[in-house]
């Protein structure tokens, strides 16, 4: 019998959800959201705000990764083309096989981050063309929300302006 299922007495992130209830003055402190002068609308725009704050710490989060990785391969490619210039400074007379073979593996190297940093710098302004086009259409639909709520309004309006309630 004590494997039998309850009903959760769990509410959000609280274990156990108590209503202490034996002062009658503490009644009135409790405030139910059933309570609550909040419209369906006022929550649905607050969601709304949080999700477009969501977006942009996405957006930012998503540029400053861009960032480091781009501040990263600069600083390799800087650190190889340091070490080939001190390779190609030696006298071709001068350079061993070792050191000719490491030229050109240094050069395969930073040919090689140059694309990489070039597809990056290609991804960026691939993601940043993508989000003017988001925001185009976000702005787009809250012209088409706002213009719809201001005429509710209107109607409401006029209906009460004429006796209507």
């Amino acid at each position: 019998m004590e494997n039998e299922k309850r009903p959760s007495k769990q509410y959000g992130s609280l274990e156990v959800t108590k209503w202490n209830t034996a002062d009658p003055a503490k009644d009135d402190e409790i405030v139910s959201m059933a309570d609550s002068t909040t419209t369906v609308d006022d929550i649905e725009d607050e969601l709304f705000k949080i999700e477009r704050i969501r977006d942009a710490l996405v957006r930012r989060e998503s540029e400053l990764r861009y960032m480091m990785d781009d501040i990263q391969l600069c600083k390799e490619i800087t650190r190889l083309k340091k070490e080939l210039q001190k390779l190609v400074s030696i006298p071709e007379r001068d350079k061993s096989k070792e050191d000719l073979q490491k030229e050109e593996e240094l050069l395969q190297q930073i040919h090689k981050l140059v694309e990489t940093r070039d597809f990056l710098v290609d991804d960026v302004e691939f993601e940043r063309l993508r989000e003017k086009e988001e925001d185009k259409e976000m702005a787009d639909f809250l012209q088409t929300k706002l213009s719809k709520k201001s005429h509710k309004k209107t109607s409401l309006h006029e209906k009460q302006d004429h006796g209507f309630h």
